[in-house]
């Protein structure tokens, strides 16, 4: 090899040296780095869409296949009655009693996550005024700031959110003096809107009760769903209706059918407050109803996750002195 040569492979060996050093003080300096993930493993990343169950659009999570069900249970003479236990009742879930009873209580203070639908087409201008400050009452003493949130819809051809959820009560009552009648009535539109849009998607992390109230005169000529739909939402979201009619005509009529249909079909009552003093009444009964119900969680017999219709009936023992009102029914997730 000659000296020229030699020379110039002495200089390298330093160069690669002298980079071998800068590279280490860096490396030292810097923040350790992850390991990258082996070749074909997949990277955790955060979910910013949580999955259909945990936004609560099954009635049934299908890791436990367990059903809740809130209910009321009153005397022939319509009274409430809130210290039945659990050997007092029978349930039927699909025809067949359930696998496991979970649990069983009388949640007279589940949080609240109540919606407010106020009928605005013209069908129902008589008493629109005293029927919003009713409806304010009772939010100011059903709604309690950090436990229950609430959320205001006024509709006639179209539902519009007055007021989103909140535990601010004073926000509610301006999203209720917020409303203006005028237009159509698509009711049914404005029960799926609720359901699905506000309801199903509102945080579920612990035990709730889910509730609409309904102020409507029951007729409907603009829905682009149905009855039955708007009832199968509900169900979905495993929310109570209550509805108020406010047909004043003293008879009822077609529509305040619908609302029976709607309210029975979901657990809840209707009222008929023919006399504008009746509405508050109306508004009480629902807000001491709210608080003093019953929750039982079981798992059903032969439960099969194909989406289809599941009945469910509970009844008292003693049939002939108490009734049972509960949601006639769930949807099955469908794998």
């Amino acid at each position: 090899m000659s000296q020229q040569m030699k020379t110039s492979v002495k200089k390298l060996i330093q160069c690669a040296s002298v980079l071998a050093l800068s590279l280490a003080s860096v490396a030292a300096q810097s923040p350790q780095a992850s390991p990258a993930p082996p070749a074909g493993a997949a990277t955790q990343q955060p979910n910013a869409n949580p999955p259909a169950d945990d936004q609560g659009l099954n009635t049934i999570r299908t890791t436990t296949n367990e059903v809740n069900v809130v209910f009321t249970v009153t005397d022939k003479h319509g009274r409430r009655i809130t210290d039945m236990k659990q050997n007092d009742f029978r349930i039927v879930d699909d025809n067949k009693p359930p696998q496991e009873i979970r649990s069983f209580n009388a949640e007279t203070n589940l949080p609240l996550q109540v919606g407010l639908l106020v009928d605005a087409s013209n069908s129902v201008r008589d008493r629109f005024k005293f029927e919003q400050e009713s409806a304010i009452e009772f939010l100011n003493q059903t709604v309690h700031p950090t436990k229950d949130i609430a959320f205001v819809v006024g509709f006639d051809v179209t539902p519009e959110v007055t007021q989103d959820f909140t535990d601010n009560t004073e926000a509610l009552a301006h999203g209720v003096h917020e409303l203006r009648p005028g237009g159509g009535t698509a009711m049914y539109d404005a029960v799926y809107f609720a359901c699905r849009d506000k309801l199903l998607k509102a945080p579920k992390g612990t035990p709730v009760r889910r509730a609409i109230i309904l102020l409507s005169d029951g007729e409907d000529n603009q829905s682009h769903v149905t009855r039955e739909e708007a009832i199968e939402m509900a169900q979905r979201a495993e929310a109570i209706i209550y509805t108020i009619s406010t047909n004043v005509s003293g008879t009822k009529g077609a529509g305040d059918k619908v609302l029976e249909r709607i309210a029975d079909a979901t657990g809840g009552r209707a009222f008929f407050p023919f006399q504008i003093r009746d509405v508050a009444n109306a508004f009480a009964e629902i807000q001491d109803e709210l608080r003093s119900q019953y929750a039982v969680s079981y798992k059903p017999a032969d439960f099969k996750a194909d989406g289809h219709y599941r009945t469910i009936e509970i009844v008292a023992n003693d049939r002939k002195s108490f009734r049972v009102r509960a949601r006639r029914g769930y949807y099955a997730p469908a794998q």
